[in-house]
């Protein structure tokens, strides 16, 4: 698919995207990814998405795969003065696939280590959770990771207290109780976070670093990798037994 040089997409960030799991030809949490967009959309003051286009969009694009990746991704498309709104929107719709990640399957079995990055997120909380095209924090993430050791890095916010992975949420276990980061300000509320609140008690809190490495057990999510145990955040170490079963438990229900 040509996409216009006009698009406001590329312009200006104006748009919104999920990334799927398709798993024997089915959108893996389709009902979320739509919860997802449709949050987006309200929020960014989209006009309202035809549900059933996009699911058959979708659909079509995922024909005859077995295992893979699809992003949906839609921009509020052409036009405008700058960045002003287009008096009449037309969307762009854009899907693409990719190959599933052959390695999370050993992250699951083996968890990963992580360290912490040197980037911080900024403060945003009109567009807080939200997954917008809006991804430069997460590109620099991604590079000061290459500098650092481990699978994956924990981020903090300009506050230094805990908010996410580099593209997954986090979830630690104290005392029986499950806690995610408070992204009232900043990070994305992943899919899978929202499948888990769904069926098992979550407190939302605000952590700091010391509150993560205090935890029984640490694992991030996405809807991709699922859930993930931490076996070790820079110098600290988790027991990874303990984080197996708790994960189990944890999955027995959804």
């Amino acid at each position: 698919m040509e996409i216009s040089h006009r698009d406001r997409g590329l312009n200006y960030g104006d748009g919104f995207f999920t990334t799927i799991k398709v798993e024997n030809e089915a959108l893996q949490l389709w009902p979320y990814h739509l919860q997802r967009l449709k949050q987006c959309q309200q929020v960014l003051r989209f006009p309202e998405l035809d549900e059933h286009a996009l699911l058959d969009t979708c659909q079509n694009a995922i024909k005859g795969c077995r295992l893979g990746v699809l992003k949906l991704l839609i921009t509020r498309g052409e036009g405008g003065r700058g960045y002003a709104l287009p008096e009449h929107v037309n969307l762009t719709v854009i899907v693409s696939k990719s190959e599933f990640p052959s390695h999370y399957a050993q992250w699951q079995a083996q968890g990963v280590s992580l360290s912490v990055s040197n980037v911080r997120l900024g403060h945003q909380p009109l567009l807080a959770g939200l997954k917008t095209l809006n991804r430069i924090e997460q590109v620099l993430i991604k590079e000061d990771a290459l500098g650092l050791s481990g699978d994956d890095v924990v981020v903090l916010d300009l506050q230094d207290n805990v908010i996410e992975c580099s593209a997954s949420n986090i979830i630690m276990v104290k005392n029986g109780q499950l806690i995610t980061p408070n992204l009232a300000l900043c990070g994305i509320r992943g899919v899978y976070l929202s499948l888990l609140s769904d069926h098992h008690d979550i407190a939302i809190k605000t952590l700091s670093l010391k509150d993560l490495m205090d935890a029984d057990a640490v694992f991030m999510c996405n809807s991709l990798m699922g859930l993930v145990p931490v076996k070790s955040i820079d110098k600290k170490t988790f027991n990874l037994q303990t984080a197996l079963e708790l994960k189990t438990k944890i999955e027995i229900s959804l």
